[in-house]
């Protein structure tokens, strides 16, 4: 066997595959030779069958089934003792004219190489990193949430701006009857709430739906409709009145802060506050790295210029998946992914140039870390290690979710990275100005 690449350019190659007669021919023998032992074929004893007989009705289809096997093994070595870092997977030239009654053939394969590149993570332009603080004033309405969330309910003659009110959304025409409750702050504008104010119970209010709420999730709930049903949604409901209330605020004692946090864990108000602050800080953390870890990836993918074998990458595109495509629709695929291809590639980079790894240890031990927390939501706090490791082993059993974990655990290392050496300027803000700057202010 012999084999030769020939490198068109820097992205693209063709590697050719000689078989000759020896490489093959011992293995083809021996196959027919078992077939023969075990070929029912009428007219003659088991074992008895032939020899030519079994290579006329076997034999091609062994020689190719071989020749096959052969080509993919010896390939598949040259790429590994070559360290060719090759793109999608080596494609078969067509051959229509193969034959197989020759004593050798041979195969030719394009392959799409691997850009040689450069990556610099410390750019000239600086990717912010925030930090995202809580405010005063999302801590006092935080506290009010709780306040009210463990209030008790007093019963009203009249509604009242704060008031809760229960009551059933009707309109016949589009068989609507729910009963919910609701608060006049969800309204959108000041002239639906305006509606309300020093209605009793029994009083019938009728409503336009369009305009009636900002979040078209508040109109699917009052009216218990889908989201295709209440988009552009535009009738008149009534909400007649069952039942107001309006909900005392529930005292900052020991006992609401043993119900919130654990007997003793909060004592003063002043610890509520900073409890609450880092609770929230915690969760912020997170959002806050998810936005500088796409914004870090969005600078590499811009700034880190290489050439892809492109036409490659398509033709193979047309056959990879589970079907086929034709030219256009490879085009389009590729077009569409080309941008995350290029992070994979300025990624396995980063992993390899930083020695980024991720051990079977870590994985297990951010699996424990995992279930600990959610066991912890569930009022258990100290599971014990053989609990521990026993959920473990069983979710890491799926291989799916210790896949998750393993790329879960590569992107906190390389989010470290980043902030260790790209080029990072902090800012400090509160969450609501986080929501405005980075999502606009909606």
């Amino acid at each position: 066997m012999n084999i030769t690449r020939e490198n068109v350019d820097a992205l693209n190659a063709v590697v050719k595959v000689d078989i000759a007669k020896e490489d093959y021919s011992d293995k083809v023998e021996k196959i027919l030779s078992d077939y023969r032992k075990t070929a029912n074929i009428p007219g003659f004893r088991k074992g008895h069958v032939p020899m030519g007989m079994v290579k006329k009705q076997y034999g091609k289809a062994v020689l190719v089934d071989e020749v096959n096997k052969l080509l993919q093994d010896a390939l598949n070595k040259y790429l590994t003792e070559e360290k060719l870092d090759v793109l999608g997977q080596p494609l078969p030239k067509p051959q229509d004219d193969i034959d197989w009654d020759a004593d050798g053939f041979s195969f030719e394969f394009e392959l799409g190489l691997a850009p040689e590149f450069e990556v610099k993570l410390k750019g000239k332009k600086a990717v912010t990193q925030y930090n995202i603080v809580a405010d005063d004033k999302m801590i006092d309405e935080q506290i009010e949430r709780i306040q009210k969330q463990y209030g008790k309910l007093v019963s009203q003659e009249v509604i009242e701006k704060d008031s809760e009110i229960t009551g059933a959304f009707k309109n016949e025409e589009k068989e609507i009857d729910n009963t919910v409750t609701i608060t006049l702050d969800k309204f959108k504008g000041k002239t639906t709430p305006k509606k309300f104010i020093g209605a009793k119970a029994g009083d019938v209010i009728t409503l336009k739906t369009k305009d009636l709420y900002s979040d078209d999730h508040e109109l699917m709930h009052a009216l218990k409709l889908g989201h295709d049903e209440v988009h552009g949604l535009d009738i008149e409901v009534t909400f007649t009145i069952s039942e107001i209330n309006n909900r005392e605020l529930a005292d900052l004692d020991q006992e609401l802060f043993d119900k919130l946090f654990g007997e003793g864990a909060v004592k003063t108000v002043t610890e509520l506050r900073a409890k609450i602050k880092e609770d929230a800080e915690k969760q912020f953390v997170q959002q806050a790295d998810q936005k500088l870890l796409n914004d870090v990836t969005e600078y590499l993918v811009e700034s880190t210029k290489f050439d892809l074998p492109a036409e490659f990458l398509t033709k193979w595109m047309q056959t990879a998946g589970e079907k086929e495509m034709d030219e256009a629709q490879a085009k389009e695929e590729y077009d569409n992914s080309e941008k995350s291809l290029r992070y994979q590639l300025i990624e396995g980079k980063l992993i390899e140039e930083n020695d980024i790894k991720v051990t079977m240890d870590d994985i297990k031990n951010h699996a424990r870390e995992m279930i600990k927390g959610q066991m912890a939501q569930f009022g258990q706090m100290n599971p014990s290690d053989k609990e521990l490791d026993d959920i473990a082993a069983r979710v890491l059993s799926n291989q799916d979710e210790a896949r998750r974990i393993s790329e879960q655990l590569v992107s906190q290392k390389l989010l470290e990275l980043y902030k260790e050496k790209a080029n990072i300027k902090v800012k400090e803000l509160s969450y609501e100005n986080f929501v405005k700057e980075v999502y606009g202010d909606k």
